[in-house]
C-alpha cells in the first residue's frame, strides 16, 4: 500500500524529470564537496536513469573528494569516476544536475553563476532551487536514495544489483538505520531494494579497512572532548580528512549522558561544523545557522546537520578565535554556558 502511493506521488515529476532528460548528450551530476553514501547512491541511480532515457553520457564531479573509507569502498564497488569539479568544464554539458544538495547550499563548489536545471534533495529548499527547471525538494525524507529509487520504479528501470546495493546503504547512512529523520518512504525503499542487493558487499562496504591515521584522528578526537551538561563537543584542529568531523559527531552522540554533540575542525582554510542530537523535538540544522551565523552557511535536519565557515586569515590564531566562538555559541544556545566543563576522558 505504502509504495503504491509513493509511485502515485512520484509519476508526475517523474515524468516531467524524464522531459527535461530527454534528448540530452552529456550530463553532469554535482554532488556536495565530500560526499556521504546517500550522494553516491543518488548520483549512480540518476545516471542509470538518464541512461535508460537516451544515450546520455554522464560524469559526476564534486568540489572536494571522497574521503571515509566506506564512500571509498562503495565508489568502487559502483565503478565510478568521481571527478575534481574544478577541472571540469561545465558549459560543456548540456544538461546539469545536483543531488542531495543545492546551488547556494555552501557545500559544494558549483560556480553562483550558474544554475543546474535538476536539483532533487531531501535537505530544506535554497532560494536559488526555485529559479530551476526541475526541481523535487523533499525535508521529510530521511535520504535522497529514497527518491530516487522511486524515480526508477515509476520509470519502469530495472535496477541493476550495484545500484540498489547502493541505495540501500545510502539509505541505511542517512537515517542511520532509521533512528534518525527516516519516514515510511525510506522503509518501503528499503524493503523493496534489500531482495535485490549484494549483502556480502554491504558488508565489505561498512567494515572498510582505514589507514593509521584514522585512529591518531580518533584519538585526538577523544582526548580533546569536553562535556557540559547534557551537551559533548570536541575540537580536532587541521586535519586532512573533513569527513572525519561527521564521523567524530555521529561517535560522541553514543554516549549515554548526551543529547547533543558537536565536533569541529579546519581543513583547506575552512571551519567545519558537525551537530547531532538525539532529542526528536529539537532541530540541529536551525542549531546550526546560529551557530555559523553570517559569516558561515550550513543546515540539516532535525537529528542532523552541518556547517562551514571560511577563514579570513586561516592562520592558528584565526582558527582558535573561531573555533572558540563556535564552541561558545554552541553551548549558549542549548542552554550550558554556565555549566562547568569536564573532560570526556581521563588520559
Amino acid at each position: 500500500m505504502g509504495e503504491r502511493v509513493a509511485k502515485q506521488q512520484s509519476e508526475p515529476k517523474c515524468e516531467r524529470l524524464l522531459g527535461v532528460l530527454q534528448g540530452r548528450k552529456t550530463l553532469l551530476i554535482v554532488l556536495q564537496d565530500y560526499p556521504d553514501p546517500d550522494a553516491i547512491a543518488a548520483a549512480a541511480a540518476l545516471r542509470e536513469l538518464a541512461r535508460s532515457v537516451s544515450d546520455v553520457t554522464t560524469t559526476i564531479a564534486c568540489g572536494g573528494f571522497v574521503g571515509r573509507a566506506e564512500n571509498q569502498a562503495l565508489v568502487k564497488y559502483l565503478g565510478l569516476n568521481v571527478q575534481r569539479l574544478q577541472s571540469v568544464v561545465v558549459r560543456q554539458f548540456d544538461c546539469l544536475a545536483m543531488v542531495d544538495t543545492q546551488p547556494g547550499a555552501g557545500n559544494n563548489a558549483l560556480p553562483l553563476d550558474r544554475l543546474p536545471d535538476i536539483v532533487i534533495d531531501h535537505h530544506p529548499i535554497q532560494s536559488p532551487t526555485r529559479k530551476t527547471l526541475f526541481s523535487d525538494i523533499r525535508k521529510h525524507y530521511g535520504s535522497t536514495s529514497t527518491m530516487l529509487h522511486e524515480y526508477l520504479q515509476c520509470a519502469g528501470v530495472e535496477i541493476p544489483v550495484p545500484v540498489a546495493t547502493a541505495l540501500l546503504y545510502g539509505i541505511r547512512s542517512d537515517t542511520a538505520d532509521f533512528g534518525r529523520d527516516a519516514m515510511q518512504a525510506d522503509i518501503n525503499a528499503f524493503l523493496s531494494l534489500y531482495p535485490t542487493s549484494n549483502k556480502r558487499i554491504l558488508g565489505r562496504i561498512g567494515m572498510a579497512r582505514v589507514p593509521r591515521e584514522y585512529f591518531q584522528v580518533m584519538m585526538s578526537a577523544l582526548r580533546n572532548a569536553r562535556t557540559a551538561g547534557d551537551c559533548i563537543y570536541t575540537d580536532l584542529g587541521v586535519i586532512t580528512n573533513p569527513d572525519m568531523v561527521a564521523e567524530i559527531a555521529d561517535l560522541l552522540l553514543r554516549d549515554a549522558e548526551t543529547c547533543w554533540a558537536m565536533c569541529c575542525a579546519c581543513y583547506g582554510g575552512t571551519l567545519l561544523v558537525s551537530v547531532r542530537t538525539s532529542d526528536l523535538a529539537s532541530d540541529a540544522g536551525a542549531l546550526v545557522h546560529r551557530i555559523v551565523g553570517r559569516r558561515g552557511t550550513g543546515g540539516g535536519h532535525s537529528a542532523m546537520a552541518g556547517g562551514q565557515i571560511p577563514l579570513k586569515q586561516g592562520d592558528a590564531k584565526d582558527v582558535r578565535k573561531m573555533t572558540k566562538t563556535v564552541i561558545e555559541r554552541f553551548l549558549r544556545h542549548l542552554g550550558e554556558a554556565e555549566e562547568p566543563t569536564c573532560a570526556l576522558v581521563k588520559s
